[in-house]
């Protein structure tokens, strides 16, 4: 794992999933004007946090889809406001059972490009986001809960 990264892996699980939201900015921050990063190099910074995933922890992953989108639309009954860097939607390999193979589609990891590069103000800063995001929301595939992730340095 490069030092550049928070500790915590190997992961262990232990909890329920949820998603990555973005905490609240206090009224007293400077605002800052978003990093800017084309849709490719955003493509590649989330193909090289994925090459970061340890293989024996890739291997273990089973039928989950990672996709890229510009942002989180919030959905009816949700707060409208809601920013989410990342989603994960499925069932935690903790919570299968043998009913789940039957024709179950693919759990879905969303990585949203613009509320990671609002919050960032170099490429490096995408960079270190983006992979702790992703390494949060395959996370929860494996049944860790925010609460966990964050005890280990990545929430």
């Amino acid at each position: 794992m490069p030092a550049n990264l928070p500790p915590g892996l190997p992961i262990l699980p232990d909890g329920e999933r949820a998603s990555t939201p973005l905490p609240q900015a206090s009224v007293s921050q400077p605002q800052h004007v978003p990093f800017d990063m084309s849709e490719e190099e955003f493509e590649t910074a989330v193909e090289d946090a994925l090459e970061l995933i340890p293989p024996k922890v890739a291997r273990a992953m089973d039928n989950v889809a990672i996709f890229i989108e510009d942002d989180y639309v919030p959905g009816p009954g949700e707060d409208p406001d809601t920013v989410l860097l990342g989603l994960y939607e499925g069932v935690p390999l903790t919570e299968r059972d043998s009913w789940w193979d039957a024709g179950s589609l693919p759990d879905r990891i969303t990585i949203f490009r613009q509320p990671i590069l609002d919050i960032c103000e170099s490429r490096d800063e995408v960079i270190h986001e983006v992979a702790v995001t992703v390494v949060h929301e395959i996370a929860h595939h494996f049944g860790i809960s925010d609460d966990r992730l964050h005890e280990l340095g990545w929430g």
